[in-house]
């Protein structure tokens, strides 16, 4: 069978002019909801039941934190164990969230950071996490750094990627020094020049930081893979909001609609990934809890 006739015979079993793998990306929605285990962090259930929860919540998605599958593995848990629950529960693992000080100035701190990196990599490779947030830990304050320089130890942990499969995705964090506004995460991705960079944004830390919801607008949608969805109230003022105040998507005042609108990307879905810690929610039931924030994220973003 040539490729013409075999475009035609799968033209015409679908019956709709289009092919299966571009059926198969409109089914799948703009949308994959994840839930970032910050949310139960406070129930303090541990690696297995925070997953647990999850899967019973009706995620199919999740971001860990590299600290609890450590703990795991600490009492007595293997990485073949891991995988095994996750795949088990019909979860997929789409990120971890980790704090390797990998954009600090000093020479002796940045390298047991790449060690710490490459270590914390093969062990996400192992339970099928593609991918690592990469915020600027170890620069929070302090003095301002030139861009080109974090371009090139962005560009160094990108290319331990290339090793590990795991790729670290640049993280904004509105509160701090260096790298709060989308600009400046923009440039180091950039001038990174490498083909794996990516960004990972917030919607508190696109308002912490002042950049605003608007400025998604300048992000090449290839660029942002996943993307940590939540709201904030309208007290307290940007100046003084902390991370414990982020609520819900859709119980704030932040433009979500809009955000989400700009966030779409025609080629693939995108991940929104419920993050927040809320010392409220934290004294909920983690169920509670987790299938709120899905059904909150489900809301906001339909029709789009």
């Amino acid at each position: 069978m040539n490729r013409r006739n075999a475009l035609t015979s799968m033209l015409a079993v679908t019956g709709t002019g289009l092919l299966p793998s571009e059926i198969n990306k409109r089914k799948a929605g703009p949308f994959i909801y994840s839930l970032n285990m910050s949310t139960l962090r406070g129930h303090k259930l541990g690696f297995r039941k925070e997953l647990e929860v999850a899967s019973k919540a009706g995620y199919g998605s999740v971001e860990i934190w590299i600290n609890t599958l450590q703990d795991y593995l600490k009492t007595g848990g293997t990485l073949p164990e891991a995988k095994r629950i996750i795949d088990d529960l019909g979860l997929k693992v789409e990120d971890a969230i980790g704090f390797a000080p990998w954009i600090a100035d000093d020479q002796t701190t940045r390298a047991k950071a790449l060690e710490q990196l490459k270590l914390e990599m093969d062990q996400l490779a192992a339970i099928g996490c593609p991918r690592v947030a990469a915020p600027p830990m170890g620069a929070t304050t302090g003095a301002s750094l030139d861009l080109a320089r974090v371009a090139e130890r962005y560009r160094a942990i990108l290319e331990l990627g290339d090793k590990t499969t795991v790729v670290p995705h640049l993280e904004l964090w509105g509160f701090s020094k260096n790298l709060s506004r989308v600009g400046e995460i923009l440039y180091v991705a950039s001038e990174a020049s490498h083909p794996s960079a990516r960004l990972l944004m917030d919607v508190y830390h696109l308002h912490k930081g002042g950049s605003g919801m608007d400025s998604v607008k300048n992000v090449g949608k290839s660029l942002v893979e996943i993307f940590h969805i939540n709201d904030y109230p309208d007290t307290p003022p940007r100046e003084t909001i902390t991370d414990a105040d982020r609520v819900y998507a859709g119980d704030g005042i932040a433009p979500l609609k809009e955000l989400l609108k700009n966030l779409r990307n025609p080629d693939k879905p995108v991940i929104l990934s419920f993050e927040v810690f809320n010392k409220d929610y934290y004294a909920q039931d983690a169920l509670l809890v987790a299938k709120t924030g899905l059904e909150k994220m489900k809301q906001v973003s339909k029709g789009l």
